[in-house]
């Protein structure tokens, strides 16, 4: 069993940027896509950014409308840790984010397209 874990969130004024990371206990997330989704109160649970496995150098990835030109998503070389850059964030930003886990490499912004997710982890942006 894969156990996802999200770190990096907590509070932040508006304009600011957060860094979150995903890491699997035990695992590489190498060949994996890893999915970046979020819930605020009240509402359904979005996907935001994903990542599939590398093709060579290239990485592929996707954003939803609502963080395009302000999240980036990453991975570092070894392979063990992906990372939602957060810049320009706002208070509609403010949210539970989850970290979720592709063992086929494809991925998604949808729910449907991951069988492994972490806990969540909270982020506030509030003056």
């Amino acid at each position: 069993q894969l156990q996802v874990v999200e770190s990096g969130g907590g509070l932040v004024q508006p304009g600011g940027s957060l860094r979150l990371s995903c890491a699997a206990s035990g695992s590489s997330l190498e060949g994996y896509a890893i999915g970046w989704f979020r819930q605020a109160p009240g509402k359904e649970r979005e996907g935001i950014s994903y990542i599939r496995h590398n093709v060579g150098s290239t990485y592929y990835s996707e954003y939803s409308d609502s963080v395009k030109g302000r999240f980036t998503i990453s991975r570092d070389n070894a392979k063990t840790t992906v990372y939602l850059q957060m810049n320009n964030l706002n208070d509609e930003d403010t949210a539970v984010y989850y970290c979720a886990v592709d063992r086929w490499g494809v991925g998604g912004l949808h729910e449907d397209d991951y069988a492994y997710w972490g806990q969540g982890i909270q982020v506030t942006v509030s003056s």
